[in-house]
């Protein structure tokens, strides 16, 4: 995947600056549940920014007791790396100034800001990158689509919608692999490439459908040829490195479970819809 401008196209990768780089921490994000430290890394005359989430800064999850957040980051980039969509940000573990941790490039918001409007969508959510919106009708406007009703106050309800994005779809199809219990509008980075990623996938990969999403817009419809093709280089991929990989960084129950779950969507050939044994939209949506 490409590299913001900072990082050379060659010399060092980007997966060996934030593996090998000197980490220097320049803040705390504060607004995340756990411990996010923003950093600078330098390694061979190569710099860039980066996100450094230490293990000793998380908090325990009674529903994911198995393995860290900072692993499930990794295994998730893993995924996304092997489906050849480039989805979520350069992810590495490493050990940093707190201790073994995940490291992940910092991905620059675009200059321009979403409008308040846009069209036919109505209110565009702040925070949800230009792609999520409320709208005062029944059914979504040309290019989006409906997600469910919100509570707008003084007992009024809208309709949640996200845009009928091509990235957006990709990010769908590998939150139902990886089992994304938590993909709100603030975990969608777009840049001002024209380039999609996501983010915060700790709490990813359980063995039980956990999935949670505001990402529902296309449930039952049939996956596109693409996301066929990149859902069987991702089966093949299971049975061999990718696998092996995995396995250092989630338990068998869970790699058995992302098999099956891309056995299941090759197989149905459509993209799942909410199992009704989980709230199937995380709120707030940002």
């Amino acid at each position: 995947m490409s590299a913001p401008e900072r990082i050379p196209s060659r010399g060092v990768t980007t997966a060996e600056l934030l593996t090998e780089g000197e980490l220097t921490v320049r803040g705390r994000i504060r607004e995340a549940s756990n411990a996010v430290l923003l950093c600078d890394v330098s390694y061979e005359g190569r710099e860039a920014t980066c996100v450094y989430k230490p293990v000793a800064g998380e908090r325990p999850l009674w529903d994911f007791p198995d393995g860290t957040l900072a692993q499930r980051e990794v295994a998730a980039y893993e995924v996304s790396e092997a489906t050849g969509w480039g989805l979520v940000p350069t992810t590495v573990l490493r050990e940093g100034p707190y201790g073994r941790g995940m490291c992940q490039l910092w991905i620059e918001p675009p200059d321009d800001e979403p409008e308040d409007g846009h069209g036919d969508a109505g209110q565009v959510i702040e925070g949800g990158a230009g792609l999520l919106a409320l709208v005062d009708a029944e059914e979504p406007g040309e290019g989006w689509k409906a997600i469910g009703l919100a509570e707008v106050g003084e007992g009024r309800t809208a309709l949640l919608v996200h845009a009928d994005d091509e990235r957006l779809r990709r990010l769908a199809v590998l939150d139902a692999v990886i089992n994304n219990a938590d993909r709100k509008g603030g975990h969608l980075l777009p840049t001002s490439g024209g380039r999609l990623y996501g983010i915060d996938h700790g709490v990813t990969f359980n063995a039980e459908n956990k999935l949670r999403t505001l990402l529902w817009g296309w449930a039952g419809e049939k996956l596109t040829p693409e996301a066929v093709e990149a859902l069987e280089r991702l089966r093949d991929a299971l049975g061999g490195p990718l696998g092996v990989r995995l396995g250092e960084l989630i338990t068998e129950a869970e790699l058995d479970a992302t098999r099956a779950r891309v056995a299941d969507l090759l197989a149905s050939g459509r993209h799942p819809g909410p199992s009704g044994e989980w709230p199937a939209i995380p709120w707030p949506p940002v």
